[in-house]
């Protein structure tokens, strides 16, 4: 401490000084968190498109399948109808 300035004077310099730089470092920790969350979007971003095109294409190919049963199912029961009636005569 500076003997030749009043006590008070020392006081608010020294508590300035402790006020920028906790402003200082806050700002940096709010950049740090920002920065931080930034990456952590962009990393579980692409995930969640990529899920949500998964499940669509899951949809379709399910979807398309299940056509595909549905008409192969008819086709069999059109050949045993058939084959029932050839059977008859």
């Amino acid at each position: 401490m500076d003997d030749e300035k009043p006590v008070t004077e020392q006081a608010m310099e020294t508590i300035t000084t402790a006020v920028e730089a906790t402003k200082d470092a806050a700002v940096t920790a709010v950049k740090k968190v920002r920065k931080a969350a930034k990456t952590v979007a962009k990393k579980a971003g692409p995930k969640k498109a990529a899920k949500k095109k998964a499940k669509k294409t899951a949809k379709k190919s399910s979807k398309k399948t299940a056509k595909k049963t549905a008409k192969k199912a008819v086709k069999k029961t059109a050949k045993k109808k058939k084959k029932a009636k050839k059977t008859k005569r």
